[in-house]
């Protein structure tokens, strides 16, 4: 990850010298400034681009060539587990995966990894670094017969679009949730009104790590009507709100302010969280709804990663193993 003088972040990718890759930090940085892209994604892409970076060095290809052989890419990542394809992987390590060997990733993982390099790849014909026929061997012209009726022309003819060439079928699978009674053990075994504040944001408001982190005070109304403030919304809500400037890194993932309603469970756990944040001095300045109580820097804005932590030791409280995931907890609220 690289930090900019400015406290903005963004990451990129090294070769095996540790020296930057100019081809990927010059989309990943194009991502997360010039297209206002979030620090995640610019993670997701860095590590996606890294696989295939490595592949073509494993392989002895350059990174233009393996363009051109996308097909073996896609086997190697179905089959070459982080024992062959991890960066500490040893010299010559190879793949063995026979029939009845599960995928070391799933089909969804493979097209998201696709994805990035196919966007560095077009990104880098663009900026006139690699020749313009990479595009036609990553994309095809097809029909838009298989598009949605509102995606397709009104004329009701037959249009042409681009298509990616290498795609995985993505099975239909069940949401990714936590289990309800796994929810209240958590919440049970939380030993802070911070942490079951935390929890409940993300299984009853449906907010993921980040944007709890990112809220401030003042996105949080919990007036019955809270239109002599300003504010055209009755009941009690919260406003997703993003902000690029967070010093603890959280940032909402959608660039449209939201506001979620809040029911009277979370209302009543926000009650509680403020008697136990009075207790601590440094917490009283801070304008973040979640700052360190029970560690140095008092009042600082909580980290992401506190959040897992948070709930895996409430997990392993509970008895539950594995923990749930901060995204499992919010698909409760889908689900």
């Amino acid at each position: 990850m690289v930090r900019l003088p400015s406290g903005v972040r963004y990451w990129t990718v090294l070769d095996e010298e540790l020296a930057v890759v100019p081809v990927a930090d010059s989309f990943l940085r194009q991502g997360r400034f010039g297209r206002g892209g979030a620090g995640s994604t610019t993670r997701a892409y860095a590590g996606g681009i890294a696989l295939f970076l490595r592949w073509c060095a494993r392989s002895g290809r350059n990174w233009e060539a393996g363009v051109g052989q996308f097909g073996l890419f896609m086997t190697w990542l179905s089959h070459a587990g982080p024992a062959v394809s991890g960066i500490d992987a040893p010299t010559g390590a190879v793949v063995l995966g026979g029939p009845g060997t599960p995928a070391a990733r799933s089909a969804r993982r493979i097209n998201g990894v696709l994805a990035a390099v196919r966007g560095m790849v077009v990104h880098a014909v663009a900026e006139g670094a690699a020749p313009g026929h990479l595009v036609s061997m990553l994309y095809e012209v097809a029909e838009d017969r298989d598009l949605p009726a509102a995606a397709r022309g009104e004329d009701g003819g037959t249009g042409w679009r681009m298509r990616a060439r290498h795609r995985l079928h993505e099975p239909e699978t069940r949401i990714d949730r936590a289990d309800d009674a796994d929810v209240v053990a958590v919440l049970e075994a939380c030993r802070s009104a911070r942490d079951k504040l935390i929890v409940l944001l993300m299984v009853r408001a449906g907010l993921r790590r980040g944007e709890a982190l990112g809220l401030r005070r003042s996105d949080v109304h919990l007036l019955a009507d809270s239109r002599e403030l300003g504010c055209e919304i009755i009941r009690p809500h919260l406003h997703v709100v993003r902000r690029e400037d967070n010093p603890n890194g959280a940032i909402a993932k959608s660039r449209r302010q939201r506001a979620v309603p809040l029911d009277f469970l979370t209302v009543q756990a926000f009650d509680s969280y403020e008697f136990e944040r009075m207790t601590v001095l440094a917490a009283v300045s801070s304008d973040f709804v979640f700052v360190n109580l029970f560690r140095v820097p008092a009042g600082a804005p909580m980290r992401l990663d506190a959040v897992n932590e948070l709930i895996s030791a409430a997990a392993r409280r509970a008895g539950i193993d594995p923990p749930p995931r901060p995204h499992q907890l919010r698909h409760v609220l889908s689900a």
